[in-house]
């Protein structure tokens, strides 16, 4: 056990339960946990925990480990890395909580209960109409050798309740300062369920007192399991599991949604796999995620995990309830994206250069085109998954057709206008097929038709390109080459006077 001149190493859990897609709160909280590890030079325990057979998943663990290594987070010890205190997965470790249980019935610290369900409910019922507290009321507390056998010959199924200490108990939160519970705002609760199945609320401490765990960073939602389970440390320590140490606690704000209500699992904003679906960097999500509850400085949002952990420090998390923004969420992602060197960005939009996300067969890609136009396409993109509406003009045979665009631009006179524009673009010769003399190309025929360059390039643009908006024209037209764009505008100017049905 640790003394007070020498403080124990930090070390941080991550211990999730492998229950459906990873969500961002999760994420969140993950991260918080590597940083403040990182930040200390202390161990991140990765601890799966998965004693809930009806929900877990070998599927859902799975992603588990697939999202920590996609997010970056490495951890000291853990599954796939091992440790002191392997097991690392609670399935694995159910002989050491029946164990521990045993121990602690043994000294006193918890009880064999045998209210069924019925009576637990009429008596809460009417706890609530006296307007009690409706928590368990300790029926079982005392029963006596007699009565404990007479519900054994009755048959009657019992679960462990732990004995919660008759005084209230204060901790100081690393986020809240502190708190005090009451007596009578914590009773006794189960730890062991009647089939002999180990709860959360004992396996949890069990494993953070045998991992030597020295600081807990959770949801703000655990906070009210936080007095039961510093009971139950202590009770650990006096049966000598564990060193003695009754881990610091800080509880983290909750993630809001829409309507102030706390972003749940059901919200499709909470997925960890639709951002990585997007196209979401790694480390643009973090940096957004980072912000729900916690800031670098007051004048910058965007900065490095390198930065982050540099700088982070629990006491600077702020325990005010922080709302998800996803065009914030966004906005940061964009500048991470601008920030990667071109080769990195190139490499990074490979997936969404392919099938099943591209439209065009593997044999139409250009690897040079697009290499070409990555420069001007890395400062527009929100999310690297944009890339593909970005070039796909480069290698479909024809534009994409969006009809909304083709009406915004194909006003009448757009025919003529695209005619003239065709005509300048045709002198053009293919030694100086470039940027800047397609742009005065474009400008001379807008002239001619009493208008400015803006108005006069979204005709050849939707034309080329398909769409009003995307990548700066005139270098696109240039990676296009000149055969392709004059064939699109032909193709224009003959549906354009193709009589309308």
């Amino acid at each position: 056990m640790a003394s007070a001149s020498s403080p124990a190493p930090v070390r941080v859990r991550f211990c999730p339960s492998p229950t459906g897609n990873p969500h961002v709160g999760l994420v969140r909280t993950a991260l918080f946990n590597w940083a403040f590890a990182r930040h200390h030079g202390g161990t991140l325990v990765f601890r799966i925990e998965d004693t809930d057979a009806a929900r877990d998943s070998e599927e859902s663990y799975a992603q588990l480990l697939d999202a920590m290594r996609w997010l970056g987070f490495d951890w000291d010890e853990g599954p796939e890395i091992g440790g002191p205190h392997a097991p690392y997965r609670q399935s694995e470790r159910m002989d050491l909580y029946a164990d521990v249980a045993a121990k602690l019935l043994d000294a006193g610290h918890a009880y064999r209960c045998y209210c069924t369900a019925e009576e637990l409910e009429e008596r809460r019922e009417a706890a609530r109409k006296a307007g009690r507290p409706s928590g368990y009321d300790g029926t079982c507390r005392t029963l006596t050798a007699e009565q404990i056998a007479a519900h054994e010959a009755e048959g009657r199924a019992s679960i462990v309740r732990f004995r919660m200490p008759d005084e209230p108990i204060t901790f100081t939160d690393l986020v809240r300062g502190e708190l005090t519970f009451t007596p009578d705002n914590v009773p006794d609760y189960g730890i062991v369920r009647a089939n002999g199945a180990p709860l959360y609320t004992l396996v949890n401490p069990v494993d953070d007192a045998l991992m030597e765990i020295t600081h807990v960073l959770r949801g703000e939602d655990l906070l009210s399991s936080t007095p039961r389970q510093i009971a139950l440390y202590r009770a650990l320590a006096e049966i000598g599991v564990g060193g003695g140490l009754v881990p610091a606690f800080g509880h983290l704000p909750y993630v809001m949604g829409e309507g102030n209500k706390k972003l749940s699992k059901r919200d499709p904003q909470s997925s960890l796999n639709l951002y990585r679906e997007r196209g979401f960097l790694p480390e643009g999500l973090l940096n957004y995620l980072s912000l729900l509850g916690w800031s670098l400085s007051a004048d910058r949002d965007v900065f490095s995990l390198e930065e982050m952990v540099a700088a982070f420090d629990i006491s600077g998390v702020n325990a005010n309830p922080a709302r998800f923004d996803l065009k914030k969420a966004e906005a940061i992602n964009a500048d991470h994206i601008r920030q990667l060197d071109v080769k990195t960005f190139i490499e990074a939009c490979g997936p969404w250069l392919q099938a099943p996300h591209a439209p065009w067969s593997p044999d139409r890609f250009d690897a040079a085109a697009f290499e070409a136009l990555a420069p001007l396409a890395q400062t527009r993109l929100t999310v690297l998954s944009d890339i593909t509406a970005n070039v796909d003009f480069l290698f479909l045979d024809e534009p994409v057709e969006d009809e909304a665009s083709w009406t915004k631009a194909m006003k009448p006179g757009a025919d003529a206008l695209l005619a003239t524009a065709r005509a300048k673009i045709a002198e053009i010769s293919e030694a100086g097929w470039q940027a800047e003399p397609l742009k005065e190309a474009v400008l001379a025929a807008g002239e001619e038709h009493g208008l400015k360059l803006g108005k006069a390039q979204a005709p050849v643009r939707v034309a080329v390109t398909g769409r009003t908006v995307g990548l700066p024209l005139f270098e696109s037209l240039e990676v296009l080459g000149r055969e392709r764009t004059l064939a699109r505008i032909d193709a224009a100017l003959a549906k354009l006077s193709a009589p309308s049905a």
